[in-house]
């Protein structure tokens, strides 16, 4: 399996996330944050921050980073690393395309070399 189809690029906020789930490479669903950052581009990370199970996609972004709500680790959305405490080890990166106005994601794929949890 290929990219899938994951959301229309219209349904992502200005730098905001959204949640979707995509198929994984043994047809487990993968929770992905689909982000915008603040320069418009659109960026597919796990959304399962790597300190505590918690949802990426309801936390804030800033520049080409998201934070962590419940306890503020921020994470590099180009790598996936954390750039503060708590959090010590990257989430996932997955290469992201828009077609025609339509967000495609790889979920198989890894750009960091991170298995999504």
């Amino acid at each position: 399996m290929s990219a899938v189809r994951v959301c229309s690029a219209a349904d992502v906020p200005e730098a905001g996330a959204l949640r979707v789930e995509a198929p994984g490479p043994r047809g487990e669903l993968v929770p992905v944050a689909v982000v915008r950052d603040e320069d418009g581009e659109l960026h597919a990370i796990s959304d399962t921050c790597s300190h505590q199970a918690v949802s990426l996609s309801e936390g804030d972004v800033e520049g080409c980073m998201i934070e962590c709500w419940l306890h503020g680790s921020m994470f590099d959305l180009r790598t996936g690393k954390p750039t503060n405490l708590p959090a010590t080890e990257p989430v996932a990166t997955f290469p992201v395309d828009v077609r025609d106005g339509v967000v495609y994601v790889d979920t198989e794929t890894t750009l960091n070399g991170v298995t999504p949890a």
